[in-house]
């Protein structure tokens, strides 16, 4: 899908947001600059209000945001050394009491949540594309984009 502009990936972000269900991950990967944090914050306010501050969890590792219907975690695991280092800091107790946005999730090794959507973006001239991956309870969703 082709994202021209911060508004449409907004967008995506709150169709995102109101399909994910607690016990669900969304991933995003990408290389720096393809905006993975754009879409977190996006998807953070749609689920909580749209004036929310989020800033990125790059230095603390980790931010929790309390929505109206779903805690949301946003996890960003760029300097993490090992897989285990995600759940040290609390990515399955993230998942037992709603949902997570994780970036760089290449840093578990294989070790992703089963119940997932991936969201790939790619630098593409002056915009993204975001190519989106179902797991586990999103495969046959719908987003309403």
């Amino acid at each position: 899908m082709r994202l021209d502009d911060e508004a449409q990936t907004a967008a995506l972000g709150a169709a995102i947001a109101r399909a994910l269900r607690a016990g669900e991950a969304v991933c995003l990967s990408g290389p720096l600059g393809a905006g993975k944090s754009t879409l977190a914050r996006a998807l953070v306010r749609a689920l909580t209000t749209p004036d929310e501050e989020v800033p990125s969890p790059t230095f603390t590792l980790v931010q929790f945001y309390e929505g109206p219907v779903l805690t949301v975690a946003h996890f960003d695991l760029y300097r993490l050394s090992s897989p285990d280092e995600a759940y040290e800091i609390g990515l399955d107790e993230a998942l037992d009491e709603g949902a997570a946005i994780i970036e760089w999730p290449e840093r578990l090794d294989g070790r992703l949540p089963p119940d997932r959507l991936d969201v790939e973006i790619a630098l593409e001239g002056t915009g993204r594309d975001a190519r989106l991956t179902p797991h586990g309870a999103w495969e046959g969703r719908r987003l309403e984009f």
